[in-house]
């Protein structure tokens, strides 16, 4: 874990992972808005793959649902590294604002997860996280996700 403590590296994957949502999250809402953020995109796309190559950094025995995610993850923004730089012509315009919808996504989707496992009144709430307060909560943020993405998709112009 790159010399660090369990609890250290913990620590930099999260930071790194909100800094990625948060970013994210102005990026798609300028998409939102027809408004190109190079500087925020440039800081989402790179904590993004930082994101799910740091997942993969953590001890353990097999491969978990959090390693398929982040998987899908680097595969999804190869994807809209290509897309972004030919997002000014043709069908790459979308490719790159559906893929870095669904990167964002998937980030958020993973952050849910944690939050129902690692704070104790959404763990109470859903302790096996097939209950119905986290499909909710996840059926929320996918329908959130697919409305952030037909917004983006009609109003960003590379």
């Amino acid at each position: 874990m790159l010399g660090m403590t369990l609890e250290t590296f913990t620590r930099l994957h999260v930071v790194i992972s909100l800094i990625g949502i948060a970013s994210g999250l102005i990026v798609v809402f300028g998409m939102m808005s027809g408004v190109r953020r190079d500087g925020w995109t440039t800081l989402f796309l790179w904590t993004t793959v930082l994101t799910s190559v740091t997942g993969f950094g953590f001890p353990v025995e097999h491969l978990l649902p959090s390693h398929k995610v982040g998987i899908i993850s680097l595969i999804v923004l190869a994807v809209v590294f290509v897309a972004r730089s030919r997002a000014h012509s043709g069908s790459w315009r979308w490719i790159y604002v559906i893929g870095s919808v669904l990167a964002l996504y998937l980030n958020v989707f993973v952050l849910v997860v944690q939050l129902f496992q690692k704070v104790p009144t959404l763990t109470a709430l859903a302790p096996t996280q097939s209950e119905l307060p986290f499909q909710l909560a996840q059926l929320a943020v996918f329908a959130l996700f697919v409305w952030f993405a037909v917004a983006a998709t009609k109003r960003f112009r590379f």
